[in-house]
């Protein structure tokens, strides 16, 4: 086995960041397991552990695993730990001064309570025309609409900030300029749309809160701030986002094997940086985004896979992380996580048509922490529950259809207009906002072949979008209106259609997929300058440095020397590199490498792969996947009928599994649609039963 590739007490926050500003010190004292520690004012205990470089968070009573974080959404309870007595999440939990943290290790003893009897309050009753539970983009552009025809609105939201997954998106998005912001960073639209909420008095909002269950009686339970409350709304809209699909391999529940947006929200929300070497599996947006957030970190990104034959993502994004020096390898699949306490290394292997591993294409990796970014489920289990009470529900964002934030913006849009109508007020919902959604949702569509026109002026942009994608800030931003839209006003490809350049470089720094450079061929001699955008920290280009350039796929063109590296205010925190270049090779360069091969170099070692059915499937239980299969094998097929292992029976209420017994079932040659998912429980959430119960406090 490898040796481990970080250690334990070293600090890990972030103190420079090439997009986010970094703000305030660690002067919050807490102690974890007798230690004395610091955390940020408002960090969750999981950020502040792991920026202390501890990431096992307990051990599972069962069979002593390490246990650390897989979601750090507040879904799993992988992050479990003892706060001051009592069990909590460590990522939804604020660290309070003086407060005491120990491992969950075992099932905490209950006290002998010579107290006399508890005191109960009345329970908190809130009327509202409409109950909005999530606070992204899909909920808050809904409120908007309901806000703008005075409708009374509460919006629910388990985190400390409104803006959804926004908060954690440092890159410029995609889609349109006119209706949803695209060129504009997600974690700015998030401060836009929250400021523009604030400025309506028929908006509430309650932060740190958590809609537990609908009620017969058409309530919501929600828990905030330690007290519980029925909301009696007259329309609900359910916006509760999405959580990620989970995968089942050897290792797949060591520390350091988790959620990509896990991921995202300890590097771009807290700004602690968890790992040193990153291994990514799936290319959808969330794994490509991902690997490209980790090297603004500064962290190293050893690989991707993707087990289908192309990414699923943009090509844009797998662009930019392959010209970074990240290999994506395609038909792929991880295999297993190896490492006892924590991951120290990832076997990876192709797959064939379907998608089996194919034996003899093994590769091994060192890495300290594996991302699963295979896809998301919509957090929907509130809807079910209010659609079969008779509520009049709703549901927009990821909760409704899995689509990109552009996409849930417009379906916020559409769900207020629609909650507003039934509310007896006069919208409508436009027919061109229908279109533009059903555009922003789609797939990438095909994938055009590269042609440059070389302009007889020498000074031109040279666009790499050769893929249909909603996307149209670059024909906004040029002042000589140079580029048109081909095809598709929004799903088209970008073409130059003038030769009129002034090498302003607006364009360069405007494009999201960071897909146009700017070629000069006008000076003497045999070189010709090319302009590329750059989004990571200053310090890692040095001017008068000579860089490797590639192209569009990170192929090697030439050697290059970086001429100059501009920053101005208004490119958006995006630097512009002009590098020196042969001018035969000019419109070839795309960008240049920064990562070391050494880096994604496969290493030798002597730890095969434990057997597919020692995978953990039920993370909160402990159940192998060959303890499931025995039983699928025996005839069961009411997932209830598992819990005679205890599957779905854990703090996540089979959230997480669920969907990998059903597909152990389609492995096993069993319909789906035969197969009885598990019971839905009463409360989505875990909730203490003084706070339900509405004890009193100081009692």
């Amino acid at each position: 086995m490898v040796a481990p590739v970080r250690g334990w007490c070293f600090m890990k926050r972030i103190d420079k960041h090439p997009i986010l500003e970094v703000q305030g010190e660690a002067t919050v004292p807490f102690h974890f397991n007798g230690r004395e520690l610091l955390a940020k004012e408002g960090e969750v205990i999981s950020s502040a552990l792991f920026a202390h470089g501890i990431d096992v968070f307990g051990h599972h009573v069962k069979d002593r695993s390490p246990q650390g974080i897989f979601c750090a959404n507040g879904q799993c309870a992988q992050c479990l730990v003892i706060a001051d007595g009592i069990p909590v999440k460590g990522c939804m939990t604020q660290v309070r001064e003086g407060m005491h943290v120990t491992t969950c290790d075992c099932v905490p003893e209950l006290p002998e309570l010579d107290d006399p009897p508890a005191a109960f309050k009345s329970v908190r009753e809130i009327e509202t025309d409409v109950l909005i539970i999530g606070g992204g983009p899909s909920g808050i552009t809904a409120a908007l609409e309901l806000a703008r025809h005075d409708i009374k609105v509460l919006i629910v939201d388990d985190k400390h900030r409104l803006g959804g997954k926004l908060v954690l998106q440092t890159h410029s998005f995609f889609g349109t300029v006119a209706d949803c912001y695209a060129g504009t960073r997600g974690i700015d639209i998030a401060t836009h749309l929250t400021d523009e909420l604030k400025q309506h008095p028929s908006v509430r909002i309650m932060l740190n809160a958590t809609a537990v269950a609908c009620y017969k009686d058409h309530r919501i339970g929600v828990v905030g701030n330690g007290e519980y409350s029925l909301v009696s709304p007259r329309k609900l809209l359910i916006a509760a986002g999405a959580r990620e699909k989970a995968l089942a391999f050897p290792g797949c529940d060591l520390p350091g094997v988790y959620g990509a947006g896990a991921f995202q929200t300890l590097v771009n929300r807290d700004l602690v940086r968890p790992s040193e070497k990153l291994f990514i599996v799936g290319g959808g947006n969330v794994g490509l985004i991902a690997a490209y957030h980790a090297i603004q970190a500064g962290i190293g990104v050893v690989g991707l896979v993707e087990a289908m034959p192309e990414v699923g993502g943009y090509k844009v994004h797998q662009d930019k992380i392959k010209r970074l020096g990240v290999p994506v390898r395609t038909s792929h699949t991880v295999k297993c996580a190896h490492g006892k306490d924590r991951v120290e290394a990832v076997t990876v292997a192709e797959v064939d048509a379907d998608f089996k591993a194919v034996p003899g294409t093994e590769k091994i990796y060192e890495a300290d922490t594996l991302l699963i970014a295979v896809g998301l489920n919509p957090v929907d289990e509130l809807y079910r529950q209010a659609e079969r009470f008779g509520m009049d529900v709703y549901s927009a964002g990821d909760a409704y259809e899995i689509a990109e934030a552009s996409a849930a913006i417009f379906s916020g849009r559409i769900a207020g207009r629609r909650i507003c109508r039934a509310l007896g007020k006069e919208a409508r919902v436009p027919d061109e906002w229908r279109e533009r959604w059903e555009i922003l949702k789609r797939k990438p569509g095909s994938t055009a072949g590269l042609k440059v026109e070389i302009p007889e002026s020498g000074l031109f942009p040279v666009i790499r979008c050769v893929q249909e994608i909603p996307c149209d800030p670059c024909i906004y931003v040029c002042p000589k209106d140079m580029i048109e839209m081909q095809g598709d006003p929004i799903f088209g490809l970008p073409e130059v259609v003038k030769d009129e350049c002034t090498g302003c470089t607006i364009c360069v720094a405007a494009c999201p997929g960071l897909a146009i450079t700017l070629v000069d061929l006008r000076r003497e001699g045999p070189h010709a300058s090319v302009v590329v955008p750059f989004e990571l920290l200053e310090d890692r280009v040095v001017k008068g440095g000579q860089v490797e350039a590639v192209d569009i796929d990170g192929n090697f063109v030439c050697k290059a020397l970086v001429e100059k590296v501009a920053g101005r205010k208004a490119y958006d925190r995006t630097l512009l590199v002009t590098l020196k270049v042969p001018k035969e090779d000019a419109t070839r360069v795309a960008g240049f490498r920064l990562q070391d091969a050494a880096l994604s170099a496969r290493i030798d070692t002597d730890s095969p792969c434990a057997l597919d059915d020692d995978a953990i499937v039920c993370r909160c239980e402990r159940v192998t996947a060959g303890e499931i299969r025995t039983l699928i094998r025996e005839g069961m097929t009411d997932l209830n009928q598992l819990k005679i292992l205890r599957c779905g029976m854990g703090a996540c209420g089979g959230k997480t599994c669920q969907s990998l017994i059903v597909r152990l079932y389609q492995e096993e040659g069993v319909d789906p649609r035969d197969v009885t998912p598990f019971s839905r429980r009463p409360l989505v959430a875990e909730v203490e039963l003084g706070t339900l119960a509405g004890e009193e406090e100081e009692t």
